[in-house]
């Protein structure tokens, strides 16, 4: 889930209104920020599908799309890592599907349609794109941006004066404010055990969130062009700028935040992430409607992965389900095709990173869920009472690294979901009622900085620890980089009831850099 603002409130991650969701969906040939969007059609109603063959792989690709044009849908893209593809359709395109020998399950990823598939858009849909990185464009972190402020931006997140790196409680809580590792631009350097800058910028780590303004100071350096995309229709889009965020889209800024803590540069200037100097692969999966689909998912889990980040940090939730149950068909197929996406990942070496989530739940129990489906364009969600079964996507996938968020103090913060057996690292969250003293103050869009609290925060913090140990362990594959970090928090974290004791809470225990 996204994060928590400062007034304690769960943030809007939304577009709001019937009219704004209707000149959204109705926009024929405008492109803003990236998105694309969908252009007139014959005014059928069209929804999109995962469909996913049996056989997990290329072959198994070509005959989800043949069968899926056999029954009258238009395939956008093919996922050949994972045998799956996305196609639009209207009618009974789902039944008739499932029928099909081969096919192992077929979900909308959506409940309110669109007039169209997405328009053709030339060089979409190519996951090899950028992956000669040979020529990566270096930035300069001189030139800065200064612009204390007090303005309300991106749906009320309300920014503050630039910190100067000015009391970094969070990374002094992961071993030491000056135990970090070099920026690259500078020349600085951590202390003895940390890996060098030169060890950090071999390490590609991807943000999968609202995109990363790139043009910020402390990221310039950071982020890595040739590895960066947008996912926001579920097509890998490698059009220079497109995986910086949509300032028309609720919540915006979160990545450009997330990415700060991650990597943001170390220059006395702004703030220093976890891992100054590491490689940031910015993929945008937010989308032009406010959504994190599956297919965006999928497509932003499968890029990362064919590009080898070494983590991919997920802080949010799919859409339009906030928990999705297998023993729904729609929902059991996104369930699977996320879920084959992920293991892809982790096969091909990353630590797959997710936030637990802010709605103070027990994850292992029965709870309830009161948002979804949140793509409706009108009326109230239903209330929907679910069992342990019903999973957060992509949290509670197996592998994936998730991640409770714990205040200043150590103690877990009272809106982190929890469950034993079902998180695995606590990592600083922060207070949204404290203000930048207990919040995590990182980038904002447009070169300022905000504070903000929340598991997306907390999970940053584990990604930019794994590109640590990446770093210093270069021959470390997904399950040994997780294993080392499950380790190292398991030996830091201090006695108490509030502590490693308290495994619902804490997993393996609370995040230390691994040296």
């Amino acid at each position: 889930m996204a994060q928590v603002n400062p007034s304690g409130r769960p943030a809007r991650r939304r577009v709001r209104g019937p009219a704004r969701a209707l000149l959204a969906m109705l926009l024929t040939a405008l492109v803003v920020g990236g998105a694309v969007p969908y252009v007139s059609g014959s005014g059928r109603p069209y929804l999109s599908y995962l469909v996913l063959a049996g056989q997990e792989d290329a072959a198994g690709a070509a005959l989800a799309g043949a069968e899926s044009r056999a029954a009258g849908g238009q395939v956008v893209q093919e996922y050949p890592q994972i045998g799956a593809v996305l196609a639009y359709a209207t009618g009974g395109f789902a039944g008739t599907l499932r029928a099909r020998p081969g096919i192992a399950a077929v979900g909308t990823t959506r409940t309110e349609p669109v007039v169209a598939p997405p328009r053709l858009l030339d060089g979409a849909g190519d996951f090899a794109a950028g992956t000669d990185r040979a020529d990566r464009a270096g930035r300069s972190s001189t030139d800065r941006a200064r612009r204390d402020s007090t303005d309300r931006h991106d749906g009320g997140t309300v920014t503050v004066p630039d910190p100067g790196e000015g009391d970094p409680w969070n990374l002094a809580m992961l071993g030491g404010a000056g135990a970090r590792a070099g920026d690259a631009s500078t020349g600085i350097r951590g202390p003895a055990g940390a890996p060098t800058a030169d060890a950090l910028g071999k390490v590609l780590v991807a943000v999968l969130d609202s995109g990363v303004d790139d043009t910020h100071p402390d990221l310039r350096a950071a982020v890595d062009p040739k590895a960066s995309v947008s996912c926001a229709d579920g097509r890998p889009d490698a059009r220079s700028g497109s995986w910086r965020p949509d300032p028309g889209v609720s919540e915006s800024g979160h990545g450009t935040h997330v990415a700060g803590i991650v990597g943001a540069a170390r220059d006395g200037h702004g703030v220093t992430g976890v891992a100054p100097g590491v490689r940031i692969a910015a993929v945008r999966l937010l989308g032009p409607l406010g959504q994190y689909y599956a297919e965006n998912i999928v497509c932003g889990m499968l890029w990362a992965a064919d590009h080898g980040a070494k983590a991919i940090n997920n802080s949010y939730f799919a859409d339009p389900w906030k928990y999705n149950c297998p023993e729904d068909q729609d929902q059991a197929a996104l369930i699977a095709a996320v879920g084959r996406a992920s293991a892809y990942a982790q096969r091909k070496g990353a630590v797959v990173v997710a936030s637990a989530g802010n709605d103070g739940q027990d994850l292992g129990a029965a709870r309830t869920d009161e948002r979804s489906p949140n793509d409706r364009v009108s009326g109230p969600a239903r209330s929907r009472y679910l069992g342990s079964e019903c999973i957060r996507l992509p949290g509670e996938l197996p592998g994936v690294v998730t991640v409770t968020a714990v205040n200043r103090d150590g103690r877990p913060s009272s809106y982190s979901n929890y469950g034993r057996g079902r998180v695995s690292l606590a990592a600083p969250g922060g207070d949204p009622d404290s203000g930048p003293q207990g919040a995590i103050v990182s980038d904002w869009p447009g070169g300022q900085y905000a504070a903000l609290a929340g598991t997306s925060m907390a999970a940053a913090h584990v990604t930019g620890a794994v590109a640590v140990a990446a770093a210093l362990h270069p021959d470390y594959g997904s399950a040994p980089l997780a294993a080392l970090l499950a380790g190292t928090a398991a030996a830091a974290c201090p006695p108490g009831p509030y502590a490693c004791g308290a495994r619902q809470y804490f997993g393996a225990g609370l995040l230390a850099l691994p040296r």
